[in-house]
């Protein structure tokens, strides 16, 4: 059920599939550094979740496998997103950068409260994600409430 829902939501987040002709040459990814729209998204799936999962790899962070690979899969939700110019993303992720936050901290917040909303759909506090909830959040989210742990 978890990644069914994971993949409905992320289909809801990004609205259409798009098709890309291009081929991709991208072979690291780094949070930091702005991808290349079109090369990010002419990546499959998998290989963007294998990108993301490799440089997390390479730090030294407490998390199982399983929180890596889902670590992996929420910053690719919020890549494609700004990849893709979803409402409020790119605009969300320059806000908190001129605030203070590097990219990689800002696509973290983005990526806490689609988690948050995952979170709330499994749990069954609510029967599915709302993208007008969704764009409330990103309207209302700062580096200064993301630093306090308030999103």
């Amino acid at each position: 059920m978890g990644r069914t829902l994971l993949i409905r939501i992320h289909n809801i987040l990004l609205g259409a599939k798009s098709t890309h002709a291009f081929e991709a040459t991208m072979d690291t990814y780094n949070p930091n550094k702005p991808v290349d729209s079109e090369n990010w998204l002419a990546l499959d799936e998998y290989t963007r979740i294998d990108l993301v999962h490799d440089f997390h790899s390479g730090l030294d962070l407490e998390l199982t496998e399983d929180g890596l690979q889902l670590h992996a899969s929420i910053h690719v939700i919020v890549e494609n997103q700004l990849a893709m110019e979803v409402d409020l993303i790119p605009e969300t992720i320059a806000k908190l950068t001129r605030q203070g936050l590097n990219r990689h901290e800002a696509i973290h917040a983005i990526g806490a409260i689609i988690t948050e909303d995952i979170f709330d759909v499994m749990k069954g506090n609510t029967e599915e994600f709302s993208p007008k909830k969704y764009r409330r959040k990103l309207e209302k989210l700062t580096a200064k409430r993301w630093l306090k742990g308030q999103y």
